[in-house]
């Protein structure tokens, strides 16, 4: 990796790898820097590395050779400043849609009258605001999606870190949900890495898209649409070109 791209990062990847026991490598050798309040998109096919890579970037793994950096930090391990969503909502049953979202604040401290206040905010925004004393049987899968989503940004972190958390949804609720996460990233200039296996949403979302396969990334790509993404640009030529050439470099890498 060049020392100018190393600068430009706020997450950097440098030279990363990890295997499971006497395994080939899961991750191999992988350099990736994300700018600071960017949203990165990472596309693959299943069992290219992509969950595994995330992992990394959010300390629940450490790499067996090369280093994650976050602000030019070494991560030695999970910490406040990055949040997570993973594939499922993973909530709580026995608590309500308020607690589930507060649940990474009240595992730390004494929940205080703010702290609930900016809760309710977060439902607001994400469109449950009437829902925060229900419980996650009653919601839909969307609006468990949701619920997941403000929790996970309930702590301002600097980095989120997404792992296909739409996949499971209708495509009228997943778009739905594309807007509100990008509106609430950019709300915190929230640094983004987002994984997914889903060509339009990662060109949808990002600034730019990397392809996984084997372990390694395989081709880079900029997402040159103008940063206030809205529905009519799905059916434009350029968001259509930017997807064709994704899949065909996809197809490439296969």
């Amino acid at each position: 990796m060049s020392i100018e791209r190393q600068r430009e990062g706020f997450v950097v990847l440098d030279g990363a790898s990890y295997r499971y026991g006497a395994e080939a490598p899961i991750v191999d050798r992988v350099d990736w820097a994300i700018p600071r309040g960017a949203f990165h998109c990472l596309v693959g096919r299943s069992g290219s590395g992509k969950t595994t890579l995330l992992k990394l970037a959010a300390g629940l793994l450490r790499p067996d050779t090369g280093q994650v950096r976050i602000d030019g930090a070494a991560l030695n391990g999970p910490g406040s400043r990055i949040g997570f969503v993973f594939q499922q909502p993973t909530l709580l049953d026995w608590l309500s849609v308020l607690d589930n979202v507060l649940l990474p604040l009240s595992l730390k401290r004494a929940l205080r009258a703010e702290d609930r206040e900016k809760a309710r905010a977060l439902l607001g925004l994400v469109s449950l605001g009437d829902y925060a004393q229900r419980h996650p049987a009653q919601l839909s899968g969307g609006q468990q999606s949701r619920v997941a989503v403000a929790r996970a940004l309930i702590t301002e972190p600097d980095l989120l870190l997404l792992d296909e958390p739409f996949a499971a949804l209708d495509a009228l609720t997943r778009e739905e949900l594309q807007d509100d996460l990008l509106a609430l990233c950019a709300m915190h200039a929230t640094t983004v890495l987002f994984v997914t296996h889903d060509i339009g949403e990662a060109v949808y979302l990002a600034d730019r898209v990397a392809i996984m396969a084997a372990g390694r990334l395989h081709h880079e790509m900029a997402v040159n649409l103008p940063r206030q993404r809205g529905r009519e640009m799905r059916y434009g030529q350029p968001f259509n070109a930017l997807c064709r050439e994704l899949r065909q470099a996809m197809d490439a890498a296969s």
